[in-house]
């Protein structure tokens, strides 16, 4: 069995930081690509970044510039530092990985209120 556990949700003033994180843990034989989404209520699911188990990474336009993705996979986690945060960030972050377990397939984590407010 895999869970994928998120962390680092929170308000946060425009213009702050915050650093998100995603651990793996079960019956895992490897990890390809991690990535993050978000969504707001109301609307669809978005793409956010990606990293490739080679480490290659793809971003949203609209995060470019102010957000990094990177991935430990010793620890089988991987991390979103959010920096230069405006409203329109505010979502629920989900965390996803494409994995081999007993199968390989996508797995999707509950998901981090992230809420960006003064």
């Amino acid at each position: 069995q895999v869970q994928l556990v998120e962390s680092g949700g929170g308000l946060v003033q425009p213009g702050g930081s915050l650093r998100l994180s995603c651990a793996a843990s079960g019956n895992i034989f490897y990890i390809y690509t991690m990535g993050w989404y978000r969504q707001d209520p109301g609307k669809q699911r978005e793409l956010v970044a990606t990293i490739t188990s080679g480490g290659s990474t793809n971003y949203a336009d609209s995060v470019k510039g102010r957000f990094t993705i990177s991935r430990d996979n010793a620890k089988n986690t991987v991390y979103l530092q959010m920096n230069k945060l405006k409203p329109e960030d505010t979502a629920v972050y989900y965390c996803n990985t494409d994995l081999l377990s007993t199968i390989r397939r996508e797995y999707w984590g509950k998901g981090t209120l992230v809420t960006v407010s003064s």
